[in-house]
C-alpha cells in the first residue's frame, strides 16, 4: 500500500503539543464501494496515518457521524465509535480524534491554552445546523475554553460551483459569530483534486474517505 503523505496545516502546526493530520487518496486501493466497504479496504492506510503521526498507541475515538449537530466529550475509556454525534472534544492526551469525510468538512478546534481539541465532520446539513457552534460553545461550558484562545482550522471539503451551498462559508461565519479570531480555511475544493482526494459528489457515492486525525501531545 502507498501510503501518501499526512497533510497537514501551518496554523496547527505551530501548536505546541498539539499533532494533526488529514490523509489523501491511497492509490492502488479500490474504493468504489458503498462507504462500510471502501472503510475496511482503508482500514490498514487509516493505521499507517495514525502511526505516522506518532498517535498509534493513543485511543482511537471516532463519531457515527449522522449528519447532525451532536458533539461528545471523549477519554481514554470511551466506546468508539461515539454513537449519534459528528464532534468530539477531548482534553486526555491518551485519545487520538477521528473524522471521515469525503466532500463534508473536517473542522479542528484547537485551545492551546486550556489544552483541550476538538474534531468535527460537518458538511452542508452540519453546517446550517451550526455544529461548530456547538462545539465552541461545550468547550467554553465544559472546559473553560475562550473563543479568543481557539485556533481553528477547515480542510479540503467541496465547494461551488461543484456544490450549490458554501458550507466552508457557513463555518466560518460561525466562527466569527462566536468571538474566534484565528480562523483558518485552506480554500482547497475536494470535487477538484480527485486525483489527490476522494469526492462523494463527483464519484457518486463510490468512494473512500479522507481521514482527519486530532491528538494532544506532550509539551516537553
Amino acid at each position: 500500500m502507498n501510503a501518501p503523505p499526512l497533510e497537514t496545516f501551518s496554523a496547527l502546526a505551530a501548536l505546541p503539543g498539539v499533532a494533526h493530520g488529514f490523509t489523501g487518496r491511497f492509490a492502488g486501493i479500490d474504493v468504489q464501494a458503498d462507504r462500510e466497504v471502501a472503510l475496511r479496504r482503508l482500514d490498514g492506510g487509516h493505521a499507517q496515518a495514525r502511526a505516522a503521526l506518532g498517535a498509534g498507541k493513543k485511543r482511537f475515538v471516532i463519531g457515527e457521524q449522522v449528519h447532525g449537530r451532536e458533539v461528545a466529550v471523549v477519554d481514554e475509556n470511551s466506546a468508539s465509535p461515539v454513537p449519534g454525534v459528528d464532534g468530539l472534544i477531548t482534553a486526555s492526551p491518551e485519545v487520538c480524534l477521528g473524522v471521515c469525510v469525503a466532500d463534508c468538512c473536517a473542522v479542528y478546534l484547537a485551545d492551546p491554552v486550556r489544552r483541550v481539541i476538538a474534531l468535527l465532520h460537518s458538511g452542508r446539513k452540519g453546517s446550517e445546523l451550526g455544529i461548530t457552534a456547538v462545539a465552541i460553545e461545550r468547550m467554553r461550558a465544559d472546559f473553560g475554553s475562550a473563543p479568543e484562545d481557539l485556533v481553528v482550522q477547515l480542510s479540503p471539503c467541496i465547494r461551488p460551483p461543484l456544490y450549490e451551498v458554501n458550507f466552508a462559508a457557513l463555518i466560518l461565519a460561525q466562527c466569527c459569530a462566536a468571538g474566534v479570531r484565528q480562523v483558518h480555511d485552506c480554500g482547497t475544493c475536494t470535487g477538484t483534486q480527485v486525483a489527490r482526494y476522494y469526492s462523494y459528489r463527483v464519484e457518486r457515492g463510490k468512494t473512500g474517505r479522507m481521514l482527519a486525525l486530532l491528538a494532544l501531545t506532550a509539551t516537553s
